[in-house]
């Protein structure tokens, strides 16, 4: 009997031409091309971070508008050996950014004091916290992953004589608490551009800043300068720079036409200010042809540093040198004082470690956050991971090899899906089950046997979280649906007292994955009821929480995720205003049975060499689907159903012609009730290309996403 597709597979058609001409602008393959065309990845501004990982493509930490006075505060506490409190969060994100938060205050020779929510404790600031932080003598008050909606919280904490800073990634209520210094990509007068970082990565972005205070370079006024002979004149390019961030630029041409006052303008704009350039001889005499012989000209040679840096560089002239940037394939609108800007960028890193090559150790608790919280893997989020994945590879930090060492991870380099599945979850487990100081100890700890306990704890923790969701799941699954049939398949919810608090946000998501509609599990806590809400579709959950914002004692979270808090009596007039609203929320329609194709690969093409691809466009994630191929007329040499709990998974050798691939097709049983795949069929197959670890041998595997029989 026939076996045919589940699904519709989608390949967009595109332009050959269009593929060749972006493989040759950017030294790609035509597959890679192919694939980033497909993906709709075609501006230069997002190709980059696709195609670079150097630091120097990172958004510049000052951007925030608040992190000269947060870098400042630090500064003070630090001269005045302040007591400091930082305040976290139970989930990875929490965890990763108070650890790396503690350990930057460490370097500063600080001893700062730490809590995240224990047992019971509700997420976000409280009044207890603020109590504790009082009684511990603190002055400085620092919160990661969570205090921008904690105004009241914070106006307590001032009352006591408490400065505080916030470190946060969620969406902000209206008004904003009045804290020392906020750094919050989300709020909406933001200046920072680049609005999805997890909390993790807003604290580096802090560490780095707090390293540039102890360069000679922090809050100095420099300038950068550029002239350049023309045939009508000279060209002069300038900028001001303050903390490696570009605040103001000027360009100028001067020909034998070009009135007195422009040179005038260009002295006011270099007044006051250390002026570096290429090559100060060359540069001084052009500026003696605009300001005049007799003129004073104080120039600092920035090229004997960037050659330095960059050896490779120092048998090149100036042009040849801007000729070899990357920058113009990006941008082509780039100037020759933006490759310039970008050297001395590159060179300060250089000259600086903590700044560069020491600053991707910290990466590695940003990728591990940025993954566990599912932000999404495009603009910076993609260079910050692959580096994070790199730092996390390398196993240097004591703790995280403490993890991996008993998740049985060692050995090889871990993937981004890894990552996902198997590490994630046994941080989270601490967090959910309210023990999360023990994933913060597991970090913080110098002592070997007491990481290898916390190690096995954190285990323990996950394998009872599983426990406790399998029953959980049972209880609430038929309530869901009932809700989700009465709401016209649009909604699932469920009000279940027995479901622990800390599993409510992986319910929701299974809830959500199983029905295709946004999902809300809600529990009970001391005359409280909490909620967490995972959505889908476009559904608006910002508007959604906002029309219960009356009913709650405190909500927040992101597009997709969210959480909130209020009194149990309040729960039926929620449920009654959740149904009559629930028209007004419209959804997209269910996608889930179409597969985006990415490329079909001929049988010829089906080699080993396919996973270099898979590989080039990692990392993998929220916004960035692991990629999916097609290959038509694979002949099927063996097919067996496997499983432990029951034969249902479908295991097959796939001849290719040039290669012999194993291949595995999971729940494969639910979708062949009545026909076999036997050895001998010729099939059609929609896969992944992955790799599979056996006794620290690694093989490539093929996973089925589905398939026909022809």
């Amino acid at each position: 009997m026939k076996v045919e597709k589940r699904q519709h597979w989608s390949k967009k058609p595109l332009d050959s031409a269009e593929v060749k001409q972006m493989a040759v602008r950017y030294g790609l393959s035509l597959l890679e091309a192919s694939i980033l065309l497909r993906r709709g990845i075609t501006e230069g501004k997002d190709l980059l971070f696709y195609l670079e990982d150097d630091l120097r493509f990172l958004h510049n930490p000052f951007l925030f508008a608040s992190m000269e006075d947060a870098v400042d505060r630090l500064l003070a506490a630090q001269e005045e050996k302040e007591q400091v409190f930082v305040f976290g969060d139970r989930d990875v994100d929490g965890v990763s950014a108070t650890v790396l938060l503690v350990e930057a205050l460490h370097e500063l020779g600080l001893k700062p004091e730490w809590k995240v929510p224990e047992g019971e404790e509700t997420y976000g600031l409280s009044e207890s916290v603020i109590a504790l932080a009082v009684e511990k003598e603190c002055t400085l008050l620092v919160t990661v992953d969570c205090g921008i909606s904690n105004a009241a919280e914070i106006a307590k904490a001032r009352q006591a004589g408490i400065d505080v800073i916030v470190l946060d990634h969620h969406v902000s209520p209206e008004d904003l608490p009045l804290a020392m210094a906020i750094l919050d990509p989300k709020i909406p007068e933001e200046s920072y551009p680049f609005p999805y970082l997890s909390a993790t990565a807003v604290v580096s972005k802090l560490v780095w800043a707090l390293r540039f205070a102890q360069t000679p370079l922090y809050n100095q006024r420099l300038c950068l300068l550029n002239v350049r002979q023309g045939e009508d004149g000279l060209t002069v390019e300038a900028c001001h720079l303050v903390n490696l961030l570009v605040k103001k630029r000027l360009c100028l041409v001067f020909t034998s036409e070009t009135p007195r006052s422009t040179a005038a303008l260009l002295a006011e704009f270099l007044q006051d200010q250390e002026i570096y350039v290429w090559d100060s001889g060359q540069q001084t005499a052009l500026l003696k042809q605009i300001f005049g012989a007799r003129a004073l000209i104080s120039l600092f040679d920035m090229a004997p540093g960037i050659l330095q840096a960059f050896p490779g560089l120092k048998s090149l002239t100036l042009p040849e040198v801007l000729a070899k940037s990357r920058l113009p394939r990006y941008f082509p609108d780039t100037e020759p004082l933006d490759i310039l800007v970008s050297l001395f960028i590159s060179s300060v890193h250089k000259k600086f470690p903590p700044l560069g090559s020491e600053f991707t150790s910290v990466l590695d608790l940003v990728g591990l956050s940025t993954l566990a919280d599912m932000m999404p893997l495009e603009g910076e989020n993609r260079i910050l991971v692959r580096l994070g994945m790199q730092s996390l590879n390398k196993s240097t930090r004591p703790g995280l090899r403490s993890l991996l060492m008993k998740l049985k991870l060692l050995g090889h380099p871990l993937s981004t899906t890894e990552v996902s599945w198997q590490v994630t979850p046994v941080l989270n487990a601490a967090g959910r089950l309210g023990e999360p100081a023990s994933a913060i100890d597991l970090f913080l700890t110098g002592e070997e046997e007491k990481r290898k306990l916390l190690a096995d704890r954190l285990e323990e923790l996950n394998q009872e979280r599983k426990a406790l969701s399998q029953t959980a799941w049972t209880d609430i699954l038929p309530q869901a649906r009932q809700f989700w049939e009465a709401s016209g398949e649009r909604f699932a919810l469920v009000h279940d007292a027995r479901v622990p608090k800390g599993i409510t946000g992986i319910l929701a998501s299974r809830l959500m994955n199983t029905l295709g509609v946004p999902a809300l599990v809600m529990t009970e806590q001391r005359n409280k009821t909490i909620g967490s809400l995972r959505t889908n579709r476009g559904f608006e959950t910002r508007r959604f929480l906002d029309a219960f914002a009356d009913l709650f004692i405190d909500y927040g979270g992101h597009a997709q995720a969210a959480g909130f808090q209020m009194l149990s009596s309040n729960l039926e007039e929620f449920k009654s205003r959740l149904s009559s609203m629930l028209p007004q929320f419209a959804l997209t329609d269910k996608t889930d049975l179409t597969l985006d194709l990415d490329a079909e690969i001929p049988l010829n093409m089906l080699t080993a060499d396919l996973i270099k691809i898979v590989d080039y466009f990692e990392p993998y994630g929220e916004g960035n689907r692991p990629l999916i191929f097609s290959t038509k007329g694979l002949r099927v040499l063996d097919a067996d159903l496997v499983g432990k709990s029951g034969a249902q998974h479908l295991k097959m050798t796939l001849d290719a012609g040039t290669a012999k691939w194993p291949a595995i097709w999971w729940n494969a049983l639910e979708f062949l009730p009545s026909a076999k795949v036997v050895s001998g069929s010729i099939v059609n197959i929609a896969y992944q290309v992955g790799r599979n670890y056996f006794y620290g041998q690694e093989s490539l595997q093929l996973t089925i996403l589905d398939l026909e029989m022809v």
